[in-house]
C-alpha cells in the first residue's frame, strides 16, 4: 500500500484536503465522505482493511473540517458540499480511470453521499452509508432551531456547539478517548451549514423516489447520534436495489466498534457481490 496525500481547490478557492490509499492494485475505489467534526485520518483502520481487499479509498476532508480550508463547521449553502464532490469525483476519475467507484458516507457523509447520489447522479456502481444524518435521534431544541434560522438571513456564519455527547460516537472508551483528544476535532456548527443539513435531512426523511444504483445502509441500534428507525424507514419506504443492516448493540461509530472486522467483512461482502 502506498499513501498519498494532496489538496484540491473548491469552486470558491478553499483548498480541501485529499488523502489516497492505494493498493498494489485495485478491483474498485471507494470515495469516502467522514461526518461531522472529524476528519478522514480518522478512517486509517477501514481503509487498511480495504486495502488489503484490494479496493483503493479516497478521501477527502469536508470544507471547515479536518485538513481542509474554511471555518470550522461552516458552508454558505449546502449545495456547496454536494460542488465539492463533483470536483472530488474528479479528481477521483483522474487518479483511478475506469475503475468502479463505490460511495461511503458515514454520519453527515452519509447525508451527503445519498443527497449526492439522488440528486446528481454521478457515475457509480454503489452506495454505502453508516448511521446518516436522515433524522438525528434527539430533538434539537426549538430555541437553537429558531436562532438558527434567524442567523441564517442576518449572520450566516453565526456559530455555535453542536451539542454532541461524544461518549455516544462508541461503546470502546479508547475510541471515545482518542476522538476527545483529536486536535483536528471540533464540535462546532454554523447557522448557514445547520440549517443547510437539517433542511437537506429531512428532505431525505420524505424522499419517495428510488435509489439509481444498488445501495447498503448500516445502521448501530443504539445509536444516540442519528436514527436507525429514520434508516429503517427510508429503506423500506425507497425503491430499488437497497439493502437495510442493523448492528445491534453498537453505537453510532459502527466502523470503529470492537467487532469492527465483522462490519467491514459484511460491506465487502456485498460489495463484492455487486462487483
Amino acid at each position: 500500500m502506498t499513501v498519498h496525500e494532496k489538496t484540491i481547490l473548491s469552486g470558491d478557492g478553499l483548498k480541501l484536503y485529499v488523502k489516497n490509499w492505494k493498493p498494489v492494485q485495485s478491483r474498485a475505489v471507494i470515495c469516502l465522505m467522514h461526518g461531522f467534526g472529524e476528519h478522514v485520518n480518522r478512517y486509517n483502520a477501514l481503509a487498511d482493511f480495504f486495502v488489503k481487499n484490494n479496493y483503493a479509498v479516497i478521501g477527502m476532508d469536508i470544507r471547515g473540517h479536518g485538513k481542509s480550508d474554511g471555518k470550522r463547521g461552516h458552508t454558505p449553502h449546502f449545495d456547496a458540499y454536494l460542488d465539492d464532490i463533483d470536483l472530488f469525483m474528479k479528481e477521483i476519475k483522474i487518479q483511478y480511470p475506469n475503475k468502479p467507484i463505490f460511495l461511503w458516507g458515514h454520519s453527515m457523509g452519509g447525508n451527503l453521499i445519498l443527497n449526492y447520489m439522488l440528486r446528481r447522479k454521478p457515475a457509480i456502481v454503489a452506495t454505502v452509508v453508516t448511521g446518516p444524518w436522515i433524522q438525528l435521534a434527539f430533538e434539537p431544541k426549538p430555541m437553537l432551531l429558531k436562532l438558527g434560522k434567524m442567523m441564517r438571513r442576518i449572520l450566516p456564519t453565526f456559530s455555535q456547539s453542536a451539542g454532541l455527547n461524544t461518549k455516544n460516537l462508541c461503546t470502546d472508551p479508547a475510541v471515545v478517548r482518542a476522538y476527545d483528544q483529536d486536535p483536528l476535532v471540533h464540535g462546532k456548527i454554523t447557522a448557514a451549514a445547520g440549517m443547510g443539513l437539517n433542511e437537506s435531512a429531512a428532505w431525505l426523511h420524505t424522499y419517495e423516489g428510488a435509489v439509481p444504483k444498488p445501495t447498503l445502509i448500516m445502521h448501530a441500534e443504539k445509536d444516540m447520534v442519528t436514527s436507525p428507525l429514520a434508516s429503517q424507514a427510508f429503506s423500506e419506504r425507497v425503491k430499488g436495489d437497497l439493502t437495510f443492516k442493523l448492528w445491534h448493540g453498537l453505537y453510532h461509530e459502527i466502523h470503529n466498534e470492537k467487532i469492527q472486522d465483522e462490519v467491514l467483512n459484511y460491506a465487502l461482502g456485498w460489495m463484492d457481490k455487486v462487483l
